[in-house]
């Protein structure tokens, strides 16, 4: 294995959170390293439309992270493709190996991993991701106005995304594969008053199937869970609501986290339970995940890591 080298702030996660973060951090003549790791600018790349940035009315997912990306590298960032396979945040400097195996030290860590929508897995729901199929109803409900849409899930984050699409669509059917919903009683009592939504119980999506021009969703094909009969729904979206799992695998055991495996910060900070480890971004915000949610947090993230490197916190946790 080659000689580990050293970094004085290394940020793992190449979205808006990773990237903000290492755009304040270069600025601080911390001269950060980040890896991109397996997917370069996160979620936002499988993304098409996006209309809630602010300073651009209309920008492609993909295009506004490789503005992201070279603003990161204009300044200073040292941009590393690679994956950190491993973490020790048992010694300091931290130590990180990575699948090129090559080693890393650092003086303070960002973790900026984000989280994963999951998907039903069925056939016709990746190649339609983006067009018409998404995990993100704050995203991407404004373009469903006046349109047939469909949501998938029983929980909390079901129920949210249902209601927050009648603010556009025409109907939106709640498709959930039990007879009762796990959503608390106030979001129960939302969606069954409102007048825009129809629940569908015991139901699954079989298949996710596209309109006549083959690139968008046009139907699903859903099969009832206790007679086996199926049917074809006509809608123009598909909304998938069963969850989020945090990309958190790296620290599990090392770093607290709540039950969900989000990481757990300390009030208005994002300083980890470890000195010098902050997190940002999806990785612990399981209630906003928005892009503009994730680089505040990774502004926040590199200020706190610029002020921990320069005073005594890391004098005493180097002490420690």
């Amino acid at each position: 294995m080659a000689e580990a080298r050293h970094a004085r702030l290394i940020i793992i996660g190449s979205g808006p959170a990773g990237y903000t973060a290492a755009v304040y951090a270069a600025r601080a003549a911390l001269e950060p390293v980040l890896f991109q790791g397996l997917q370069p600018g996160g979620q936002l790349t499988i993304t098409t439309e996006v209309e809630n940035w602010p300073g651009d009315i209309r920008v492609q997912g993909p295009e506004l992270m490789a503005r992201m990306e070279a603003h990161a590298r204009a300044l200073g960032t040292e941009l590393v493709q690679d994956i950190v396979t491993q973490v020790d945040l048992g010694r300091r400097p931290f130590r990180l190996e990575t699948d090129a195996g090559q080693a890393w030290l650092a003086d303070a860590l960002i973790l900026a991993t984000g989280a994963t929508a999951r998907w039903l897995g069925v056939p016709g729901e990746e190649a339609l991701r983006g067009h018409g199929v998404s995990a993100c109803a704050t995203c991407d409900g404004f373009f469903f106005r006046n349109r047939r849409v469909a949501v998938v899930g029983g929980g909390n984050s079901a129920a949210e995304e249902a209601l927050f699409l009648t603010n556009f669509a025409a109907e939106v059917t709640l498709i959930h594969r039990r007879d009762t919903l796990r959503a608390d009683k106030t979001n129960q009592a939302r969606l069954l008053a409102s007048p825009k939504i129809r629940l569908l119980w015991n139901h699954v999506v079989e298949e996710v199937l596209p309109d006549a021009s083959g690139r968008a969703v046009g139907a699903l094909r859903l099969r009832h869970t206790v007679s086996g009969a199926e049917q074809r729904l006509e809608v123009d979206g598909l909304f998938v609501a069963i969850g989020h799992d945090p990309a958190t695998g790296l620290v599990r055991g090392q770093l607290a986290m709540d039950a969900d495996g989000y990481l757990l910060t300390r009030p208005d900070s994002t300083e980890t339970s470890i000195a010098g480890v902050f997190a940002a971004g999806d990785v612990r915000d399981k209630v906003f995940r928005q892009a503009v949610t994730s680089a505040g947090m990774g502004c926040m993230a590199a200020l706190e890591a610029e002020r921990f490197l320069a005073g005594a916190g890391h004098a005493q946790a180097k002490a420690a």
